[in-house]
């Protein structure tokens, strides 16, 4: 098998720290499984997009970067709530894999117990490029579409989402 791996993300939104994190993973792997995690949560101040709108997101930020998507698979997977079930279960939605890329300290302790090689990816200005940044910003009405690709920007615009998660900070007030 070709060494694949698997780098999971909830991309609420995919921001440019995401885009330099898969350039920097694919020069180690031959193929890359971005899993958009948390599928199933949109709409909500946490979670503002769709598992769809991120797809969109992903596939045109790597395409405005030149990134070869002949060698990725994004599969949106929903959580399961149950810590012992969620590896054997992401299984059942993607391809095989052989190696984990993740800085997430509860994604990393479950898949080593699952068997799986797990290794850091190197942050990129990660006090500066973080999704809950990115929606603050929204909120506040601050300048954010430096800290995504432009096509992200572009995409967050035509579907309203800068109003839409105003909308859902007011509704969660309620």
């Amino acid at each position: 098998m070709a060494k694949r791996g698997l780098y999971v993300g909830r991309f609420q939104p995919f921001h440019s720290g995401h885009l330099e994190a898969i350039k920097d993973v694919l020069k180690e792997v031959d193929e890359l499984v971005i899993v958009i995690g948390s599928a199933q949560y949109s709409h909500n101040i946490n979670n503002p997009f769709t598992a769809g709108e991120r797809l969109v997101m992903i596939h045109r930020a790597l395409q405005e970067a030149g990134v070869d998507y002949s060698r990725l698979w994004v599969v949106p997977v929903p959580d399961v709530h149950l810590h012992m079930l969620w590896v054997s279960a992401l299984e059942g939605y993607t391809p095989r894999f052989n190696i984990v890329y993740s800085n997430e300290p509860l994604t990393r302790r479950l898949f080593m117990e699952a068997g799986y090689e797990v290794k850091n990816i190197p942050f990129f200005q990660r006090k500066v490029y973080t999704s809950t940044l990115v929606r603050e910003k929204m909120l506040r009405g601050e300048s954010w579409t430096k800290l995504v690709p432009k096509s992200v920007a572009d995409f967050i615009n035509e579907i309203d989402g800068v109003n839409r998660l105003r909308d859902l900070a007011k509704s969660d007030k309620i």
